[in-house]
């Protein structure tokens, strides 16, 4: 028998309907003779339902409250599954993310995972029932405190619990069939993928794809989990996440996909002394606020008046933050001002056989400029290329180098509940 942990996404669980349709999944996963440990999201847009609510009673909620409160979604989905499916004739168990042995660090919101103690879990098992684990949350190592891990967390609690349990591979179920070579809803003739290596989906995961969270397919390289992305509305093959070392295997395209992020802001500091250490600095002080940066560009320094302005890329939600924190030591590094922008938006192209063929940067801004599309930044890795533009532009800049790079497919792809998760 072996053993799997299937995780589904809030448009796979959005109604009772929807909740009996998984459960009917699960009930024959269970039925072929394999042990089934469930991930489930909050309901449809439940997450978001219960964050607005909490700014109508206080405009700053207090981040443990607030986590208390957005955990609740978890729990009401892993209920209402479990009566699922025991109608279907089947045992089943919920559990919070405490109660199944998910230890985090105690940042309320953004939490990561530290261990996983699985002991009620495999008793569970033993016992023959499925259990259902309510994702996007834990419980402080350090003050016992409910936590929630973040937007897309509970893709992360599902590879954890799958290295945790020696599960054979992690299911994780969204709306579409699988990874495609771009966003649906903004290329409708996508290219699906088969397969797809560790690296280049932890790259189109940072620059935005939303099929997979960054964090679940960074725990899922290292401790080396197969995960295959399928859809909870059909019986396709899906999408196996994997290695893939070979970067020049024959047919195999140099760009495997393009992803777009319209989340983040661009902060510039204006006026920057050119003096060894004011950089420090200044990332010094965003770093210890715990807000992540992106991408970074300093000017060449005025000769007449020896300043520099350095921009940078961060996300949205921590723009208030960054800017308070910065302000705060504008006298100590003297600098000018601070200009804000949300106005924009990262599009991508990520390939592995990049590193190898020549001419790809080439290829993506020209497909741009004859898409009448400015860049304002730019920055590399060795198999990606991002630019940042102005965000109404993002759907033609994507759409324009999918085609550019030869990844368009004949046949539109299918989206069955518009979410992406």
């Amino acid at each position: 028998m072996s053993r799997i942990v299937q995780k589904f996404g809030g448009s796979s669980v959005a109604d009772a309907d929807s909740i009996k349709r998984v459960a009917k999944r699960i009930v024959a996963t269970r039925q072929a003779g394999h042990d089934v440990v469930v991930v489930i999201s909050a309901m449809g847009d439940t997450t978001d339902e219960l964050m607005d609510l909490a700014l109508r009673v206080s405009p700053r909620p207090a981040p443990r409250e607030l986590d208390m409160l957005l955990t609740a979604g978890e729990r009401m989905s892993a209920a209402l599954l479990a009566m699922a499916i025991a109608d279907l004739g089947m045992t089943a168990r919920s559990f919070t993310g405490s109660q199944a042995g998910v230890i985090t660090t105690a940042q309320h919101g953004n939490a990561r995972i530290i261990d996983i103690t699985p002991g009620r879990i495999v008793s569970a098992l033993e016992a023959g029932d499925v259990v259902i684990v309510a994702g996007f949350q834990g419980v402080s190592q350090d003050t016992r405190d409910v936590t929630t891990i973040g937007r897309g967390g509970s893709d992360t609690t599902a590879v954890a619990l799958a290295a945790s349990l020696g599960a054979d591979h992690c299911e994780i179920y969204s709306d579409v069939d699988g990874v495609f070579t771009a966003d649906p809803r903004i290329v409708p003739n996508a290219r699906h993928l088969t397969e797809i290596s560790y690296e280049e989906m932890l790259e189109l995961a940072a620059c935005g794809s939303k099929i997979l969270h960054l964090r679940c397919v960074e725990y899922a390289r290292r401790e080396r989990i197969p995960v295959h992305v399928r859809s909870a509305f059909t019986t396709s093959d899906g999408t196996w996440v994997t290695d893939l070392p070979d970067d020049d295997a024959p047919g195999r395209p140099v760009i495997t996909g393009v992803a777009h992020d319209v989340g983040e802001a661009k902060i510039t500091i204006v006026g920057v002394p050119d003096r060894i250490g004011e950089a420090a600095r200044i990332f010094q002080e965003i770093s210890s606020i715990d807000v992540g940066i992106d991408m970074i560009v300093q000017n060449v320094s005025a000769v007449a008046t020896e300043r520099t302005d350095i921009s940078f890329t961060l996300p949205k939600v921590d723009s208030r933050a960054a800017i308070e924190a910065l302000t705060g030591i504008q006298q100590e590094v003297d600098f000018a001002d601070l200009l804000y922008d949300d106005q924009i938006g990262k599009v991508s192209v990520v390939g592995s056989a990049m590193r190898s063929h020549p001419g790809v940067s080439a290829t993506f801004f020209a497909a741009l400029a004859a898409a009448d599309v400015n860049l304002e930044m730019i920055s590399t890795s060795g198999i990606r290329i991002s630019v940042v533009i102005d965000d109404q532009d993002v759907p033609r800049a994507v759409r324009a180098a999918h085609t550019a790079f030869g990844l368009d497919a004949d046949q539109e792809a299918t989206v069955y509940a518009g979410t992406g998760r």
